[in-house]
């Protein structure tokens, strides 16, 4: 496969969310872009997932990067996180995610080594995304309940039949001044969670900074409702926003810091 086929077989993986995830889509992002290293496919990159600052900092550092910089970067990352997400669970604890991070569900499963613990997670539609960290999950051993994303009440509060949630981990796509671009529905558990004292953690690397406001994708209604009539106005907005005053810390390479002193840190932070 020439150069070419193989940078569109990439950004139509990115944009159908065959790739997933803003580290995954990071790395294709970053390898496509070594393919045909030009402002143009710079740009083309970029547009698929608009939402995605890891991709655009990386694409901005390009050419004093390499892949395997990339992935020891994330790997020692990936450890820290590991190591400070063990220290926060305790047995037997309820543990809440959201959509499918693969920080998250990396130190789940590594925490399953040391700690009993189960999973109460959400289905995350129109994409279903919580199906794959629930796969993923079970797999590992981690006993785990799928909720539909409108029970979220239910799962976060001890009702019909559920256990008390003591601890949410959520992912993130971008990291702003104001607070986390997650996936749609994290601003309704950002708030649920503040009101039934439940600390949310970020699992982030700094790399998922972003200093400017970004644009929220807004991805196609037919994910929705294929078939919809017409004269139906479907919004289908891809993340939204968890106000940093919903967040307990963030857990990065830098280890667990409250939002406050992880800005502080990632602007002194360099890409390389």
């Amino acid at each position: 496969m020439d150069k070419q086929k193989q940078f569109n077989k990439i950004c139509k993986d990115i944009k159908s969310i065959k790739i997933q995830g803003a580290k995954n889509v990071a790395i294709a992002g970053f390898k496509a872009y070594k393919l045909i290293p030009t402002k143009k496919s710079k740009q083309k990159i970029i547009s698929l997932r608009p939402t995605e600052p890891m991709l655009i900092n990386l694409l901005n550092n390009a050419d004093k990067l390499s892949h395997q910089q990339i992935l020891n970067h994330l790997n020692k990352t990936q450890k820290t996180i590991n190591k400070e997400v063990l220290k926060l669970i305790k047995n037997n604890y309820v543990i809440f995610t959201h959509c499918h991070s693969s920080s998250v569900v990396q130190a789940l499963i590594n925490a399953k080594k040391k700690k009993k613990f189960e999973v109460y997670n959400t289905e995350t539609r129109p994409l279903y995304q919580g199906r794959k960290t629930a796969r993923e999950l079970k797999k590992a051993g981690i006993k785990v309940t799928n909720f539909i994303d409108s029970a979220l009440n239910i799962a976060l509060t001890k009702s019909q039949k559920t256990k008390d949630v003591n601890i949410i981990f959520l992912g993130a796509d971008a990291v702003l001044k104001k607070g986390v671009i997650n996936k749609i529905g994290s601003g309704l558990i950002g708030k649920l969670a503040k009101l039934e004292k439940i600390p949310v953690y970020i699992l982030a690397n700094s790399w998922k900074y972003f200093p400017k406001n970004i644009k929220i994708e807004q991805r196609n209604f037919k994910e929705v409702w294929e078939n919809a009539p017409k004269n139906i106005k479907i919004k289908n907005p891809a993340f939204e926003l968890i106000k940093k005053k919903y967040i307990r810390g963030i857990i990065s390479e830098f280890g667990i810091l409250s939002y406050k002193d992880f800005l502080k840190q990632v602007k002194k932070r360099k890409i390389e």
